[in-house]
């Protein structure tokens, strides 16, 4: 099916009612009750008992933007690096955690989302579920150091191999924001680096300015990824840390049109939290919104920058797979937003009807 693009350019601080510095002062309180609501159903009744005698945003915000790391080459604006609640590993990354078989992971739904990974015959489910509370999985497959990351605040799904110029990373959560976006850190660095998740690079200390390799991800059901994969295995819910994987504290913010941290440059060419496929070749980069794709299903052939790829959309689980890409052609999963504040000269796929 043939297909039209069209550019969205960055207009500066777009949508100033939305995007200024007062709103989000003023919606500081709704980013409390939001980080108390996720600590509550994150930590045990013993944490909570220590944690109530002050909010969680209110102590977490006086470390300053940068905390432990040094800054001095960073490669970003360092006044749009925010602290995002938690501190540095309060979200806790996992490494190397135990996983299932697809017959014993009955903890899940056939609707559960899960980030699917191949390396060659292996093949392994990550839920978000579990992927919420810990945003970042170090992992290894098919004998292949991965890195499985998810930042809830942009709905954003990026797999990297953890093989860099600087040796074999192990990523933890800096408690850092930009662009509403999670910043990792590599552990044991010397100094440690700060690692832009959507932008896939490393954006202050040794690492500032070189690139993450990313690898096929597939975002999709439980139920599709196990009949893809009969002999998948899942990670299990059995992290070593006490949560509780059935509850999503992100609920609210997914059906609200608002942001809880400030993002520059906005674009409301789509809503704000339309999800979308980002591809993305060199600099040239497209978005694929779900809505753009036949309600009853659709394969496409595409191509960006030269490089061919072909993209699958399910209707019934409602996901959009690459399957098939030439070498360099790369792609995640986020909502609009997020993907255009940081490839703001992407295109958006407009299909021919």
């Amino acid at each position: 099916m043939s297909h039209e693009t069209s550019r969205d350019l960055p207009a500066g601080r777009a949508n100033p009612e939305v995007n200024s510095k007062f709103r989000f002062t003023e919606d500081r309180s709704r980013r409390v009750l939001f980080w108390a609501t996720l600590l509550a159903a994150t930590f045990s009744a013993q944490c909570l008992v220590s944690l109530q005698a002050e909010p969680p945003v209110a102590r977490f915000a006086q470390y300053p933007a940068g905390g432990l790391f040094d800054l001095r080459n960073a490669s970003i604006p360092r006044e749009d690096i925010l602290p995002g609640g938690p501190p540095k590993d309060g979200i806790p990354a996992l490494t190397d955690p135990p996983v299932i078989s697809a017959e014993k992971a009955t903890y899940l739904t056939a609707g559960d989302r899960v980030a699917g990974v191949r390396i060659g015959e292996q093949a392994r489910a990550y839920p978000l579920r579990i992927l919420t509370y810990h945003e970042v999985v170090n992992d290894h497959l098919a004998g292949v150091p991965i890195a499985v990351t998810y930042c809830p605040l942009c709905d954003s799904l990026v797999v990297f191999d953890r093989r860099t110029d600087l040796g074999v990373l192990e990523f933890g959560v800096s408690g850092l924001l930009y662009n509403s976006n999670v910043l990792m850190y590599d552990r044991g660095g010397r100094p440690e680096s700060l690692w832009s998740q959507i932008a896939a690079r490393g954006v202050s200390g040794p690492g500032a300015g070189k690139e993450l390799k990313t690898l096929p991800v597939v975002l999709t059901t439980w139920a599709d990824w196990r009949a893809r994969f009969p002999h998948t295995t899942v990670l299990s819910p059995k992290t070593g840390h006490v949560r509780d994987y059935g509850v999503n504290p992100y609920a609210r913010y997914f059906v609200r049109d608002e942001l809880m941290f400030p993002v520059r440059p906005l674009s409301r060419r789509l809503p704000l939290k339309t999800p979308v496929l980002g591809v993305w070749v060199g600099n040239q980069a497209r978005a694929y919104p779900l809505s753009a794709f036949d309600p009853a299903g659709q394969t496409l052939e595409q191509q960006l920058a030269g490089k061919k790829f072909q993209l699958r959309y399910d209707a019934h689980n409602k996901t959009v797979t690459v399957s098939e890409a030439a070498d360099g052609v790369h792609w995640m999963y986020s909502f609009w937003f997020a993907w255009y504040a940081f490839r703001p000269q992407t295109e958006v796929f407009q299909p021919r009807r």
